[in-house]
């Protein structure tokens, strides 16, 4: 597998994506909110590669990434990795003792299919399994 994302959970989506924009050189590649998952989100990259920083912020105060942010601050939250065939992929990595938090996958944004593995089984850290349903470009642009 490989790296597809980063996920960082941050207060702001228009400072962050300025801070990466202007320190980093990373550009804008998709944005969007997520419907019935209380977020917002926002994707950065450099042209040429595929893996992706993905800004979450708060678009409901009772959502996850709130509740992240009052108890954890803004940081890292999750790491994610590209999967053919998810469902393969979970039951593989159940097998392996990982306990999964999505027992099926579910709609993630950029027409993904997503699922989470508990973080006590990985080392302290939320990562998420990602498929997509039509092939991410290889280049992103602004």
């Amino acid at each position: 597998m490989t790296v597809d994302h980063i996920g960082i959970a941050v207060s702001s989506i228009e400072e962050s994506a300025a801070f990466y924009a202007k320190a980093l050189g990373l550009k804008l590649a998709h944005r969007e909110e997520t419907p019935g998952h209380g977020v917002r989100v926002a994707f950065l990259g450099a042209p040429g590669e595929k893996a992706m920083i993905e800004l979450l912020e708060p678009a409901d105060e009772d959502g996850p990434i709130a509740k992240f942010l009052r108890s954890r601050g803004p940081g890292l939250h999750h790491l994610a990795f590209a999967a053919s065939g998810i469902e393969a992929e979970m039951s593989r990595i159940a097998g392996l003792g990982v306990t999964p938090i999505d027992r099926t996958p579910r709609p993630g944004s950029r027409r993904t299919r997503v699922c989470f593995l508990h973080p006590k089984d990985c080392g302290g850290v939320l990562v998420e399994l990602v498929e997509h349903r039509i092939a991410p470009p290889s280049t992103w642009t602004s």
